[in-house]
């Protein structure tokens, strides 16, 4: 059989891409149906992004360690000029700024900063000393790293993209060693900080969607809008769902914005509980695959770029899941690697092919076993 089949072949990480490749499909399935029956405009041009990423996935695996390393606070400049440029000459769409036209090509930095940040401190934790980590040290520069692009992408304004960057930041410093105390007091003080952050930090119309969020029927023509009919269209699915092509809350135009945000909610409408357990247990696989690549990892850097980045996939997964069933305000993030969308599939990507290099640098020293 390895004579058959090309070595480069069998060295990739199939346990994860299996489960990608196929969750990918299902979510061009999906999006054919939300787009009437037809695979454009939604369907293929997911599976092109796909394609194209994968193949920039696959060419980041042959990137050494020390160039990853020496390119991570260059990496992190760039992208925050970036977002300076966006506040300075952005395109505006839908309300928001957030964009930037560099020719041919719209970029949206905010998405880049999502695994830049996670790549600058596993960088900036790496080379700190380990005497360092539960002093003063280790976390005000990662704080100044953190609150930088936070502050500039809650002025577009983009609270969800936003939470993920802290999230990402966040979880690199908990890995990263950092006492336990601090996270609390953290913890303690954002509670205290909530109310006046809630009252003076946010947009009214983000306001308005933590009220819905708390009460969704109170106004389910209004604000309640989206997160009722994302509701109803779950509910509507039952076990097996509808059938393919056959849901009328997304072929009617009641649910909102069913080929991005509230992808989920339109396949569990024609797929139903069956549906929606073979989405978690292909994110399940993948994200467990990732894990098990940071666990395996033989350095600081490799453990805790690896380890943010799951986390970064994982946050994508969580808060969009929470947000369609109406455990969480609607902010606006994608389900990976099934909504329409280049930016997300874009960052997710990246995620995954840093994943594949980190898996490729534990061949490389022997630490084998992953696939």
């Amino acid at each position: 059989m390895n004579s058959i089949i090309p070595a480069a072949v069998l060295r990739q990480p199939w346990q994860m891409l299996i489960p990608l490749i196929a969750l990918v499909c299902f979510g061009g399935a999906v999006l054919y149906s939300a787009g009437g029956g037809h695979l454009q405009p939604y369907a293929l041009s997911h599976l092109i992004r796909f394609a194209v990423f994968l193949g920039v996935a696959s060419v980041m695996t042959l990137v050494p360690k020390d160039f990853v390393q020496l390119v991570a606070y260059p990496a992190y400049v760039v992208v925050l000029l970036l977002l300076v440029a966006v506040e300075a000459v952005g395109a505006i769409g839908g309300g928001s700024q957030r964009w930037i036209n560099l020719g041919p090509l719209v970029l949206q930095p905010s998405e880049l900063m999502k695994p830049v940040i996670v790549l600058a401190l596993a960088r900036f934790y790496a080379s700190l000393p380990s005497g360092m980590v539960p002093t003063w040290r280790s976390i005000i520069p990662a704080g100044v790293l953190i609150g930088m692009p936070m502050l500039l992408v809650l002025a577009q304004p983009d609270l969800g993209t936003a939470l993920a960057i802290g999230f990402g930041g966040v979880v690199v410093m908990f890995l990263a060693g950092l006492p336990m105390r601090w996270f609390a007091g953290g913890a303690i003080a954002g509670l205290i900080a909530a109310p006046i952050a809630f009252f003076f930090g946010l947009k009214p119309y983000q306001q308005k969607r933590v009220f819905t969020f708390m009460d969704p029927e109170s106004d389910p023509l209004g604000d309640g809008y989206h997160i009722t009919q994302s509701k109803i269209a779950i509910g509507s699915g039952g076990f097996s769902g509808k059938g393919f092509d056959q849901g009328s809350q997304s072929h009617l135009n009641y649910l909102p914005e069913p080929h991005t945000d509230f992808v989920f909610a339109t396949m569990a409408e024609e797929w139903g509980f069956l549906g929606g357990i073979f989405v978690l247990a292909m994110f399940f696989l993948i994200l467990r695959w990732g894990w098990k690549v940071a666990l395996a990892s033989e350095d600081r850097f490799a453990r805790l770029l690896a380890g943010g980045m799951v986390a970064t996939v994982f946050f994508y997964v969580a808060i969009n899941l929470m947000m369609v069933m109406g455990l969480a305000p609607v902010v606006g993030i994608p389900l990976p690697f099934m909504s329409h969308g280049g930016s997300s599939m874009m960052t997710n990507m990246i995620c995954i092919g840093t994943l594949m290099m980190i898996n490729r640098w534990n061949a490389k020293s022997g630490r084998r076993g992953l696939g």
